[in-house]
């Protein structure tokens, strides 16, 4: 965002910051509303900061994004043609990732639900798991999926230019990235403390994790049928 500024205040071509200022907001509106999309990530997040507070969502998406940062370093070191070109490592990790977001989903379906007596509860309440918990579960979520490092090693390519220098692109495609998807978990995070207002109830508490329990098995499905 402050390089795109300074490109408006001085005329300087965004060219001769390593990267087309048009190819530039391309990816940021692609990413954007790729970034937005409710998918497991996003989904346990809402989860996390609606059981048990918005720092334990934090917690929750550090571990997604470390993830999702690594993967698209895996991708551009070339890990993603790997996975192009070996099916039988791809349909290893695929099924790991399947059956872990499964567990993940039972786990949510089956957890015990108890009246809130203060809606932000603090990460030392004993209903909140300890941050290092959160933070390996995002990690998993976010890791269990091999499709989003054959996604990383089809999407990211599209946006750099090859006439100029490759690592300063990818470093600020990145950095884009970063910034966008920590919004929209923010964005998911506040939007479950303002849903948990609603859910002081047991009953509907119960009904949450049950809903969100049969999502993550639904996405775990969906995993175990794709190809890569």
């Amino acid at each position: 965002m402050i390089v795109a500024c300074a490109c408006f205040v001085h005329p300087i071509p965004f060219k001769f910051l390593l990267m087309n200022m048009h190819t530039w907001w391309l990816f940021v509106t692609a990413t954007f509303f790729i970034s937005a999309a409710p998918g497991p990530n996003m989904l346990l997040i809402l989860s996390q900061s609606v059981r048990f507070s918005i720092r334990a969502a934090v917690w929750g998406a550090l571990g997604c994004l470390s993830a999702l940062l690594l993967m698209q370093i895996a991708s551009a070191a070339g890990l993603g043609v790997l996975l192009r070109s070996a099916p039988g490592v791809f349909d290893v990790l695929r099924w790991g990732g399947a059956l872990y977001l499964a567990y993940l989903g039972y786990r949510i379906f089956r957890a015990p639900v108890t009246a809130p007596e203060n809606i932000d509860l603090p990460l030392a309440t004993p209903g909140a798991p300890a941050p290092w918990v959160l933070y390996k579960t995002g990690f998993v979520t976010a890791a269990s999926n091999p499709k989003a490092l054959l996604f990383s090693a089809a999407f990211f390519p599209q946006f750099l230019d090859p006439a100029l220098p490759q690592l300063p692109q990818f470093g600020i495609l990145l950095g884009s990235f970063v910034v966008i998807e920590t919004s929209w978990y923010m964005v998911y995070a506040l939007g479950g403390r303002k849903l948990a207002v609603h859910l002081k109830q047991v009953s509907v508490l119960k009904i949450f994790n049950r809903i969100t329990g049969a999502a993550f098995v639904g996405f775990a499905a969906l995993m175990a049928g794709m190809k890569a």
